[in-house]
């Protein structure tokens, strides 16, 4: 019998993790470029949290959604695309994380527009971990000083680290740096302990991602098949 994509990639976490001795990572089924019927089609299955990276985008598949699903149960959208500032009060409303916060200037601008009566915003600090300069992010050294202008803003809630590596054929040599998120992630635990979220991995790495300590992976590839190419803008989970 013929399992569903979601069951399959179920079971690859949980063994993941039981070989890493670690307990299961959250999923986040990255739905970008996929339709609203793609989404509640998850949502049936028990899948909660979906990533978007672009507000528009979102903005019309959760309209969509809610209108088309009235019964839906509460779902948990994140943003995983980059966010510009001036998109920071949309992203605030649509959206319980951003994973994609990676200035001073966007920390200010999404606890100025987040609704005091929608509690914190859940946010993640990206950081270019191989410091690719086609890639959004901020510099290792430079997660100190963002976690602690999030740690001091009451609508933002700092949950920990997302990053996207370098993609390699072979997903073995992503492995140090995975180490190297991991590494900064347990620093920035031991200053602010309510850090809880290392969101790496994704379709072709995620086992790795996890072995090596990702406590969230972004997948989408494997839940939805190939995105639709005429997509723009850097990929966060695939």
């Amino acid at each position: 019998m013929k399992t569903h994509p979601l069951d399959d990639i179920s079971r690859l976490l949980d063994n993941a993790a039981s070989a890493a001795g670690r307990p299961p990572p959250r999923l986040l089924a990255v739905s970008k470029t996929q339709p609203a019927g793609a989404v509640a089609g998850l949502v049936v299955l028990g899948q909660r949290a979906f990533g978007e990276n672009y507000v528009q985008e979102a903005a019309a598949k959760i309209a969509e959604l809610e209108q088309a699903e009235p019964g839906m149960p509460s779902l948990e959208w994140h943003l995983i695309g980059h966010l510009q500032s001036n998109k920071a009060r949309e992203a605030t409303a649509l959206f319980d994380w951003v994973q994609t916060v990676d200035r001073a200037k966007l920390v200010a601008a999404l606890a100025r527009h987040r609704d005091p009566e929608r509690g914190p915003l859940n946010v993640l600090v990206q950081v270019n971990i191989d410091d690719e300069a086609s890639k959004h992010g901020c510099r290792p050294d430079e997660v100190e000083g963002l976690a602690a202008a999030i740690a001091g803003e009451p609508l933002l809630r700092l949950r920990g680290l997302m990053v996207i590596p370098t993609p390699h054929d072979d997903p073995e040599l992503g492995r140090p740096a995975f180490r190297r998120s991991r590494a900064l992630f347990d620093a920035l635990r031991e200053r602010y302990p309510q850090v809880d979220t290392l969101s790496m991995g994704m379709s072709s790495d995620a086992a790795i991602a996890i072995a090596e300590g990702a406590t969230m992976v972004r997948i989408g590839t494997a839940l939805f098949g190939a995105r639709n190419l005429s997509s723009k803008g850097t990929s966060s989970g695939a």
